[in-house]
């Protein structure tokens, strides 16, 4: 076998690495074809085997949690809380060589896309897949707003959205690992709440995205957030008003996703556990007479956040957009 038969191999760096997001990158890194991690910062859990935190890693790596950027890498994943990936890049010297993709929101808006001279393109590869391949630097999308805005780009691109209602349940991965009164197992089982109702911080994402396609500030989405009583997962019911026939709608999304190998229409209904440790987003659509529902389902920490931020790292890299990311639904 000839040397260039061989997948070229690519170095990576995770900062955050003993968190949620973390830990599915390294799950997700370790049985990449070409990817090697050459660090795992932690501060917290420095010095420590990275299967101390992350116990179903045991076997599958002798990696060390450090609190050093040991080497030189092709691309740093930043898994830090919101707030955190600005500070760490502004109190670290990393080459501009090396690409960086955040996991938080630091970076998601347009007004806050540029920090010193590294400028941010917006991760959701259904929407900017052209500009993600040729970026240095990639914000990857929060995972309520990815389930929302694949369920609505194929209509804003249509120019026909306007107010929008949506609703979504999340399972408690998506608040942390750090616990808080409403993540304790104690209070998650047999319990649902609303929260930060009409609030949401991704909700700012999801209407520049919207207005990319449509143009105009025509679309206003109006979002409650729930807690679910289950450990991972997101699912959305949005409403809105249709004129369309429900066959030429769903061609729109057919039309739209056909290019895209991970997000997929439903003639039947769907749930949760069809999604659940895979990279994927399903949708299904109903009509009844002007009113269109729209359902889509993701896993909040794949699709939602460090799967998404692995298919961001193979366009980016020019390395088949599926890699690394053909995995095996939790059906049971």
């Amino acid at each position: 076998m000839t040397t260039d038969q061989f997948p070229k191999k690519f170095s990576v760096g995770i900062a955050g690495a003993a968190g949620y997001t973390g830990g599915e990158l390294m799950r997700l890194l370790l049985n990449h074809p070409q990817v090697n991690i050459s660090f795992a910062l932690s501060n917290s859990q420095s010095g420590q085997p990275i299967s101390k935190v992350h116990n179903d890693l045991m076997g599958e790596t002798e990696l060390m949690f450090t609190d050093e950027m040991t080497t030189e890498v092709d691309v740093m994943f930043l898994c830090m809380s919101h707030g955190e990936a600005a500070a760490f890049l502004s109190n670290h010297s990393i080459p501009g060589t090396t690409s960086i993709i955040d996991l938080s929101q630091d970076f998601r808006h347009r007004k806050n896309a540029e920090q010193g001279s590294r400028s941010f393109v917006y991760g959701l590869p259904e929407l900017n897949r052209t500009s993600i391949a040729t970026a240095r630097n990639i914000a990857n999308p929060g995972c309520f707003a990815t389930a929302i805005q694949l369920a609505l780009l194929p209509l804003a691109d249509a120019g026909i959205l306007g107010d929008v209602y949506t609703t979504g349940i999340t399972g408690s991965t998506g608040a942390g690992q750090s616990l808080s009164p409403t993540s304790h197992f104690s209070w998650r089982a047999g319990n649902i709440q609303p929260y930060k109702v009409l609030q949401h911080q991704h909700l700012q994402e999801v209407n520049e995205s919207l207005q990319q396609l449509q143009g105009n500030d025509g679309t206003h989405v109006h979002f409650v957030p729930w807690r679910g009583d289950f450990t991972r997962g997101i699912f959305c019911s949005t409403i809105l008003d249709c004129g369309l026939p429900l066959e030429e709608v769903k061609q729109l999304y057919h039309s739209f996703y056909e290019s895209h190998p991970f997000t997929f229409l439903s003639d039947e209904p769907i749930h949760l556990k069809q999604v659940v440790n895979t990279n994927k987003c399903l949708i299904q659509i109903e009509k009844q007479g002007n009113q269109l529902a729209i359902h889509s389902a993701i896993d909040n920490l794949l699709k939602g956040a460090s799967g998404q931020a692995v298919q961001n790292m193979n366009l980016l890299l020019g390395i088949g957009e599926t890699t690394g990311l053909r995995l095996k639904p939790a059906a049971f």
